[in-house]
């Protein structure tokens, strides 16, 4: 089932839905399961699974020279997904990201998906590797989450990259996008940003998945902007919790946002972890029902593992 779906067929209700990362190079499903099973309860109709880029080391040779190796420390997605859906008949969302990927990696990545009846994506463009100050295609990939949603849109018309393929299956993607509350650090003004976001909808994208907030106030006023710009779209808040005190200055350096006052000041407060960590599941209770009262469509959790932190919120919420 699609993601806007869920949402057109109960517009009143509020669900829950969970990103998950992919287990380390040598890890198992253990762990998404670990993860996964306690949350189950909540009833999430989707569950996203990340994607990640290739990252460069560097080995040292007996000559005494560096050889640069591509590896990828997170792969999975695409099996993840499918055994997510097999444990616990719930539609994943695997993302797809333009870093690491050419055109036709991707085109038969989305073959993949389609031949595993899964139907909805979250077209992104992706970070820059580590190390480097700026995202780099691949050669013969995206540059930009727009080219990537129209990939995918021309793929549920029947259009392949081949040309020579005639009456080709036509696939039945659900696109979702990301946006951003606070502007993307990348564009030069919020309007331009908005703008960008607009044209990825107009291309294909069905619904929007916003980048984490502090301030429900950024979210509420980003949907009325959206809706000024013709962006009649689900737009789905996604949502952390703050619940350790390096954070304070990791988050707004890494995701290029804004704590409020109120709550650096709350854990600059706080004496123990415990505290900390207690402060930041209070602020994001009292967020999640805001947004519930304002009837959002879905409150998407972040979990990075921590799914004690989530369950706590969801209970104090629903």
């Amino acid at each position: 089932m699609k993601v806007t779906e869920y949402f057109e067929k109960k517009p009143d209700h509020t669900y829950v839905s969970f990103e998950v990362l992919p287990p380390l190079k040598g890890g198992g499903m253990k762990s998404i399961f670990e993860t996964l099973d306690p949350l189950m309860e909540f009833k999430p109709p989707f569950i996203d699974v990340t994607y990640h880029r290739e990252e460069y080391i560097y080995n040292q040779k007996d000559s005494g020279y560096y050889e640069k190796i591509a590896i990828r420390k997170r792969p999975g997605t695409v099996g993840i997904c499918a055994a997510i859906m097999h444990r616990y008949g719930v539609d994943a969302v695997p993302h797809l990201i333009c870093g690491g990927f050419t055109k036709e990696e991707t085109e038969n990545a989305l073959i993949d998906l389609n031949f595993l009846n899964i139907n909805n994506v979250l077209a992104l463009r992706g970070d820059a590797r580590r190390f480097e100050d700026k995202f780099v295609p691949q050669q013969g990939g995206h540059k930009y989450a727009l080219d990537l949603v129209k990939q995918v849109s021309d793929m549920n018309q029947g259009k392949y990259l081949d040309k020579g393929i005639e009456n080709g299956e036509k696939m039945d993607f659900c696109i979702g996008v990301a946006g951003y509350p606070e502007k993307h650090f990348e564009a030069p003004n919020f309007e331009n940003d908005l703008q960008f976001t607009k044209e990825k909808i107009d291309a294909g994208a069905s619904y929007i998945v916003t980048q984490m907030f502090f301030d429900n106030e950024k979210y509420f006023d980003y949907v009325d902007k959206c809706k000024e710009h013709g962006m009649n779209v689900p737009i789905v808040p996604g949502l952390k919790p703050l619940t350790k005190k390096y954070q304070l200055n990791s988050i707004p350096r890494r995701f290029f946002i804004n704590l409020p006052e109120a709550l650096a000041k709350e854990i600059q407060k706080a004496k123990t972890a415990d505290a900390i960590k207690e402060v930041g599941i209070e602020w994001a209770i009292e967020q999640c029902k805001e947004l519930k009262a304002r009837n959002v469509p879905c409150l998407h959790f972040y979990t990075m593992g921590d799914w004690d932190t989530t369950k706590r919120i969801i209970e104090a919420v629903m």
